[in-house]
C-alpha cells in the first residue's frame, strides 16, 4: 500500500508537459524546435466554417510580433501548426487555402500559381486530430507535412508570404483568428 501511495505523489509531483494555450480543446506547445531554433508560440485561435469547428491553428515564430507586415517582411522560420477537428478531403483544404491566397497575393498570384497548384496536390484527406504543418525555412522554402509524413518543399519567401497571409494578411480566412495569431505571444 505504501509503495502505491509513493508511486501516485510522486506521478503528482513529476514535471508535466506544459501547454502555452489549449483552444477547443487542442493542447497547443509554447514552443517548437526548428532547426536548432525555438520558436515561440505567438497566438492560436479556431478556425470555424459555418458554424462547424474546422481546425486550431497555432503560429509559431523566432521572436514574439503584433504587427503582420513585420512578420511577413522577416526572412525568419515561421510555422502554422493546424490540429484538424473535423474530417476534411485534401480538395477542400487545398480550395479553401487556394481563395485566402489568391486574394493576399495580388499581383503576385501569376508566378505564384504553379506552386499553389503544388501545395494544393500536397493535401491529403485528413481526419479530427490529425495535422498539417507548414514551416518557412529561409532559403529553402516551404516544408508541408501532413499527417506527420512530410509531403514536399516549395520554394520561395513570395510563395510563403502569401502562404501565411492565408491567417494574417491584409484578407485573411478569418479576422477574429488574424487577430488571435497576432496576440504576440500573449
Amino acid at each position: 500500500m505504501r509503495t502505491a501511495a509513493a508511486l501516485l505523489l510522486l506521478l503528482a509531483l513529476a514535471p508535466r508537459p506544459v501547454a502555452a494555450r489549449a483552444v477547443a480543446g487542442v493542447d497547443l506547445p509554447d514552443s517548437a524546435v526548428v532547426e536548432g531554433k525555438t520558436l515561440v508560440l505567438n497566438g492560436a485561435g479556431l478556425r470555424t466554417r459555418y458554424f462547424f469547428k474546422v481546425y486550431v491553428v497555432g503560429l509559431y515564430l523566432e521572436r514574439p510580433a503584433t504587427d503582420a507586415a513585420a512578420i511577413l517582411g522577416s526572412d525568419s522560420i515561421r510555422r502554422a501548426h493546424l490540429h484538424i477537428l473535423r474530417s476534411l478531403s485534401g480538395d477542400e483544404i487545398g480550395s479553401a487555402i487556394r481563395t485566402a491566397f489568391e486574394q493576399n497575393a495580388g499581383d503576385a498570384m501569376p508566378r505564384l500559381q504553379d506552386r499553389l497548384k503544388r501545395l494544393e496536390s500536397m493535401f491529403p484527406a485528413v481526419d479530427a486530430g490529425d495535422t498539417i504543418v507548414l514551416t518557412y525555412l529561409p532559403g529553402r522554402g516551404t516544408e508541408v507535412v501532413a499527417k506527420r509524413e512530410q509531403k514536399g518543399m516549395i520554394d520561395g519567401k513570395d510563395f510563403a508570404d502569401a502562404l501565411f497571409a492565408v491567417w494574417i494578411g491584409a484578407k485573411p480566412v478569418d479576422p477574429e483568428l488574424k487577430t488571435a495569431l497576432l496576440a504576440g505571444g500573449r
